[in-house]
């Protein structure tokens, strides 16, 4: 036997095999972050129909997930994140069980007809999903399988184990895990979703999953200058192509001279730039005051005391609530800034409610803030006052 054989056609050295199994996989995150996730299931980029079939038939031979499965347990995640309805909530299965069963977790809710059928729609159903994909779903794999053997001979069975094991461990176990765990958060919402970093260059800007729950819709997930999404530097490639089409990404705020007189339009752009929002409030107006007060009582208040003022109360525990109970009622400026974002708070949570009912509301806040005596509340009012909507294009 030639001993070249073993080492396949391609009859690459070390590194050559290194950089192979390194490609594919990244070509599997590709495909799952711009097709699966920003394309088929939030539907925030328009791709190429031929780009969106190589995804496809990547995806089924690199790992037999089917579009259908993968969209709806994605948007069930989204609709019931963090309850027990939520597939993989490392706050509901625990941390150590969505980190190394996390591929399990997506294939009970995958299998659940109900799940696919109501979150599922929209997905594909052409002849090649319904006769080939679904139909022959592990077929792929077994193309794939015998595809790098006979490329990369001996070695392929490395390169096989690299790639069967990438999406079940950074995907299904990482992003789902450790992203609602371990990490930073530029924005405050009833989700535990955290971004995690340095994982850049393996999971193509997936691990900027807070500011992904903070603008679900958005095709582009980095929020701040030194942020790396490199999904969207994928997307920007193939738009310069002609392959694919930006639908929509996170709204920028812009910032006009303080109204006197607020109206509808200066309420839709505080509603519309809410996240923002309630990052600038956390970050100009709780904080500070804090930090004053801290200031004020020589340290009887805490690092943990400020988390309780700053997270959204879905995510406090019962222990967690009557803590800060306890700290709003010995601290009356505190308490004043607090009651003030929960009613701020009601201008994006109120259902049915008339736009003249908000916006009453909106004046009202703005008028207690002037009023209460804390520069810092006084100062937000101006910049509440001061939100405007983005020009459209003509």
């Amino acid at each position: 036997m030639d001993i070249q054989f073993l080492y396949g056609i391609l009859n690459l050295g070390f590194w050559g095999y290194v950089l192979a199994a390194f490609a594919m996989v990244q070509f599997t995150f590709m495909a799952v972050t711009l097709y699966l996730h920003r394309d088929a299931t939030h539907r925030s980029v328009d791709l190429h129909p031929a780009v969106r079939h190589v995804f496809r038939f990547w995806l089924w031979m690199s790992s037999g997930i089917l579009t259908r499965q993968w969209v709806a347990v994605h948007r069930k995640h989204h609709a019931a994140c963090e309850t027990s309805e939520d597939p993989h909530s490392p706050l509901v299965y625990g941390l150590s069980k969505v980190l190394l069963e996390g591929a399990e977790l997506y294939r009970a809710a995958a299998g659940n007809p109900h799940l696919v059928e109501k979150y599922g729609r929209g997905a594909p159903d052409d002849w090649i999903e319904r006769n080939l994909y679904r139909r022959h779903r592990h077929l792929g794999i077994v193309l794939m399988v015998t595809t790098d053997l006979l490329l990369f001979g001996v070695p392929g069975i490395i390169i096989v184990a690299v790639q069967m094991s990438a999406n079940p461990l950074f995907a299904a176990g990482i992003v789902n895990g450790l992203g609602h765990h371990t990490g930073y958060r530029n924005f405050e919402g009833p989700d535990a979703a955290r971004n995690i970093v340095p994982w850049g260059l393996l999971i193509a800007g997936e691990e900027l999953h807070n500011n992904h729950h903070a603008f679900p819709s958005s095709a582009k997930f980095s929020i701040r200058r030194w942020e790396l999404d490199i999904g969207w530097l994928y997307i920007r490639l193939l738009q310069a192509v002609g392959l694919a089409r930006v639908i929509r990404i996170a709204p920028q705020p812009v910032k006009v001279a303080p109204r006197k007189h607020v109206d509808l339009e200066a309420l839709r752009a505080v509603i519309i730039n809410r996240m923002h929002v309630s990052r600038e409030y956390a970050c100009s107006v709780i904080l500070p005051v804090f930090q004053e007060q801290v200031q004020r009582t020589r340290g009887t208040l805490n690092r943990r005391s400020r988390n309780l003022l700053i997270r959204d109360p879905i995510l406090l525990t019962e222990q967690a609530r009557v803590r800060l109970q306890d700290v709003l009622a010995a601290n009356q400026e505190l308490k004043a800034v607090y009651e003030f974002r929960e009613r701020l708070r009601l201008l994006w949570s109120a259902d049915h409610v008339s736009n003249e009912h908000l916006l009453q509301h909106f004046r009202e806040c703005l008028a207690q803030a002037e009023a209460s005596g804390i520069r810092a509340l006084q100062d937000f009012a101006q910049t509440l006052r001061s939100y405007a909507l983005a020009p459209t294009s003509t």
